[in-house]
Parts: C-alpha cells; sequence; structure tokens
C-alpha cells in the first residue's frame, strides 16, 4: 500500500458546509477497495445534505482502503485510530462545530461509522451499519455510549460471507448494550446493500434525526 494520502470528497447539491439548523450531515463511507463515489448513489435517498469521502489508503491494484486487512474482523487498533482521525480532521475542517454528523458506512466503512461513534459521540446524530462490524479494542467513549444508548442502525445480508462470522459475534453482543440497536437482516442478501435496506435506512433516519430536506 501507498502512504495514507488526504481525504477527497463527493459532495451533495444541498451544503453539507451550511449552518446547524440545515440539520445533521450524512458522512458515506465506503468498503475496502472501493472509493467516494461508489455509495455516492446512496445519497439522495437518505433525505439530508450528504458527503461521500475517499478513504486515505491507496491500495496497489485500484481502490482503496480504510485500513489495511491482516486478519479479517480484527484489524490492528493503530491504522484504524489513524483513519478515523483523518475523518475527523475533514468534518472539523469542513463542518461548522455544531453541525451534526451520521455516519453511513458499508463493510470496512461501516466499522469506520461506529469508529466515530466511539470516539466523539456528541458530534453523532446516529450512526448506520451496512454489512459492517465493530472493532474489538475499546474506545474512548465507550463507558459513555452504554449510558446514552444513541440510534444506531445495522443491516446486513444473511448469505453475507465476506465479513468474518466472529466479528458478526462480537457485534451483536456488543451494539445492544451501547445503543439503541435497529437490526435488521435481508435474507438472499449477500455482502451488498439491497432497495429493502435502503428504504429501512431511510425510515430510520427519519425517525432518529428527523427529515433535514423537510
Amino acid at each position: 500500500m501507498s502512504a495514507p494520502a488526504a481525504l477527497v470528497a463527493v459532495r451533495s447539491d444541498a451544503d453539507p458546509a451550511g449552518p446547524p439548523a440545515a440539520g445533521p450531515v450524512v458522512v458515506l463511507l465506503h468498503g475496502f477497495g472501493s472509493h467516494e463515489h461508489d455509495l455516492a448513489g446512496l445519497g439522495p435517498h437518505l433525505g439530508a445534505p450528504w458527503v461521500s469521502l475517499r478513504a486515505p489508503l491507496a491500495l496497489p491494484h485500484g481502490g482503496f482502503a480504510w485500513f489495511p486487512i491482516v486478519t479479517p474482523g480484527d484489524p490492528d487498533p493503530e491504522p484504524v485510530a489513524r483513519a478515523t482521525e483523518a475523518v475527523w480532521a475533514w468534518v472539523d475542517a469542513e463542518l461548522v462545530p455544531e453541525r451534526q454528523v451520521v455516519p453511513v458506512g458499508f463493510s470496512q466503512g461501516g466499522l469506520m461509522a461506529t469508529q466515530l461513534l466511539r470516539t466523539r459521540p456528541e458530534r453523532v446524530a446516529a450512526t448506520v451499519v451496512l454489512g459492517g462490524f465493530v472493532q474489538g479494542a475499546e474506545q474512548p467513549a465507550d463507558a459513555a455510549l452504554a449510558a446514552s444508548r444513541p440510534p444506531v442502525f445495522w443491516g446486513r445480508g444473511a448469505e453475507d460471507r465476506v465479513i468474518a462470522p466472529h466479528a458478526i459475534d462480537r457485534t451483536a453482543a456488543w451494539l445492544p448494550g451501547r445503543s439503541t440497536l435497529v437490526e435488521r437482516v435481508y435474507p438472499g442478501l449477500a455482502h451488498g446493500i439491497d432497495a429493502r435496506e435502503l428504504a429501512d435506512v431511510r425510515a430510520f433516519l427519519d425517525d432518529a434525526v428527523g427529515n433535514a430536506a423537510a
């Protein structure tokens, strides 16, 4: 892998850099080997201004990653922490301090969505994890989350064979005690996102943070 690059973003037409009164900003976080355009098609369906970020690590054969995969389901905490800091650096530079975010991550990006929640929960209005998981290392805000129980959506395909089973088990044990969890498992879905899940995510966001577009 090459050295980490500066984060690149694709933005919605509605200005994510607007005032807090405009509501939270959806931050789309793609999976391993993908890029900032991959999830951008979801943005218009989520009812809020959005930004889709490119992960900082360029892969040798194309695409980008938030952190290297060494042991599937058990990422090294150090590169995960660096990627988390890079996302927060982008948020701090581009959004006013009072503007909350809604991380929406797929696969490896799903772990990154939980990292934002587990490091600065006061900045996170709600969290969406699609085909992803949580890392095992304890994070700064874990104890606070057990008390506040913020809204989290966790959706995955019943036929997903990409995410390691022990990582799914870890996530299933971790989320209920540290969030107000909406969990969905989709029959027939592998490692992907379909119309059923997207509709459920929109309903979750409407309920959890309101429809910013309205």
